[in-house]
């Protein structure tokens, strides 16, 4: 049964969608079949991955809202063992509709349930809020991967963070956990990076990965032309970066 893994982190700008994107496209490079599964009503992760939105029949609030099933909703990307379940802007109203429905934070994982087999990891971009998409994610997911900034307000907002997740544990979802810390855009040279990266390890401890994502321009334009970094520019400091991550997670993982 595949490993459904949240990406979540409700302060934006911190790398989350392309974390989301590139430690998938890695696993799949390496033979694994990954799905990712875009909650997010920006759909960054949709449009990293080279899919128009607005040829999509379907897309993840069809699966929500409209119950349809998440198979027919699913489409292949360019990229070998790499699927996705597509965002769209119909999603920006979501969180309004989903107040009225039954078992609302549980209908992403009913509907996750029935294709969890059929996949190695799916991997969840949340959106950068504690809504009921979000409280969907973490209901859904095994695991909560959670992207920090290496910088000054990056562990602002952390501890509401950690305490839906707390909640969402103890309410909906006893098996989740953190699958791991990730710093991102980080710059050696800045003093402040150092001691943001000393603070997460004080409090995660061993949850933080090793790898740390840097500051690099090629990951903030991989995006723009529809691919992973990796793809866009394999030789680069972040894409050798999350190289590393893809290797490190599969480590902790075996």
């Amino acid at each position: 049964m595949g490993r459904i893994i949240a990406v979540s982190n409700q302060k934006g700008g911190v790398g989350k969608t392309s974390t989301a994107v590139n430690i998938a496209y890695g696993l799949a490079e390496r033979g694994k079949k990954v799905l990712i599964c875009d909650i997010d009503a920006q759909g960054n992760a949709t449009t990293g991955l080279g899919i128009e939105k607005s040829s999509l029949k379907y897309s993840v609030y069809s699966v929500m809202i409209d119950q349809v099933p998440a198979k027919d909703a699913i489409v292949a990307t360019k990229f070998n063992n790499l699927y996705a379940l597509p965002s769209s802007i119909d999603l920006a109203g979501a969180e309004v509709e989903l107040v009225s429905m039954p078992r609302r934070e549980k209908i992403l994982l009913n509907a996750l349930l029935k294709v969890k087999d059929e996949y190695d990891y799916i991997f969840l971009d949340c959106p950068p809020a504690i809504g009921l998409l979000t409280i969907n994610g973490l209901a859904a997911a095994d695991g909560v991967l959670i992207p920090i900034q290496s910088e000054y307000y990056a562990l602002e907002g952390l501890t509401q963070l950690m305490n839906t997740v707390k909640l969402v544990k103890r309410a909906l979802n006893p098996n989740l956990e953190i699958e791991g810390v990730l710093i991102t855009m980080y710059d050696k040279r800045a003093l402040i990076s150092r001691q943001i990266h000393d603070e997460i390890l004080k409090y995660f401890g061993d949850k933080v990965f090793d790898t740390v994502i840097p500051r690099n321009i090629r990951i903030s334009e991989a995006p723009s032309h529809g691919v992973p970094v990796a793809v866009h520019d394999k030789r680069c400091r972040g894409a050798v970066a999350y190289e590393q991550l893809v290797e490190e997670y599969l480590g902790r993982n075996k």
